[in-house]
């Protein structure tokens, strides 16, 4: 994420509240907020993320599994790219979220799709061979040779 920022360990999940909060409100009348108007659980492994009327800054919300943490942003000279204000809640990637925590526009951020790979198929070694790695067609493959 932004700048060595620290997050919670592990995947991540993050809802943007659409709508402009009072910024005036801190780690906690914003945890009331993620209770009372999102309907979801502070203390969960999320990041809250809240955007002020002005569009130049952003807090998040989250439990780093010791406690509440609260990180604010104020971008120098631009605006951060928000979705429409309306009500209700949207999610992002993580890599969506360090986008939009940099001022780039997250909606150009997609996530990349990765095939698993294939299960590996072993064999037996017999004595006097050695297992090397080589790049076949591209590939980089474990392969049998005779000891050296």
């Amino acid at each position: 994420m932004s700048g060595g920022m620290l997050i919670p360990p592990g995947p991540i999940r993050v809802l943007v509240a659409t709508k402009p909060v009072d910024f005036r409100k801190g780690m906690d009348g914003l945890a009331a907020l993620v209770k009372e108007q999102l309907k979801a659980d502070p203390f969960s492994v999320v990041i809250f993320c809240f955007r002020a009327k002005r569009a130049d800054r952003v807090k998040l919300v989250f439990w780093d599994g010791t406690g509440l943490c609260l990180f604010a942003k104020r971008l120098e000279g631009g605006k951060f790219r928000w979705p429409r204000i309306e009500d209700g809640v949207m999610r992002l990637s993580a890599a969506q979220l360090a986008a939009l925590l940099e001022g780039l526009d997250w909606m150009r951020v997609h996530a990349r799709r990765v095939v698993a790979p294939e299960a590996v198929v072993c064999g037996k070694v017999n004595q006097g061979q050695v297992l090397r790695w080589q790049i076949v067609s591209d590939v980089l493959c474990l392969a049998r040779g005779p000891t050296s």
